[in-house]
């Protein structure tokens, strides 16, 4: 498995990326504070975010003042594969 599934917040920003059109960083921060019930700092968030980008599982393009991002074919793969183990660990 990738080093990038490691991370649970990395994983779960690439779901929250993949379920939504195109959110803005801020939209995936948001959400997830509300599913962990929890705030993020900003530093660990961000740093996520730039962790997924700079090795190609998300792209981000400049919408006004926000970056929107979207799962790349790399991210999505790796998605499927994680869901993939899971439904194998549950299933046994």
């Amino acid at each position: 498995m990738s080093k990038w599934l490691r991370s649970g917040l990395r994983r779960d920003i690439c779901i929250v990326v993949a379920s939504e059109d195109e959110p803005t960083a801020q939209h995936c921060k948001a959400t997830l504070e509300a599913k962990y019930d929890a705030r993020i700092e900003p530093k660990t968030f961000y740093s996520a975010l730039e962790a997924l980008t700079g090795q190609g599982y998300l792209t981000s393009h400049v919408d006004g003042v926000a970056d929107r991002y979207e799962l790349t074919a790399a991210g999505e793969q790796a998605l499927r594969d994680h869901c993939e183990w899971m439904g194998q660990a549950l299933s046994d």
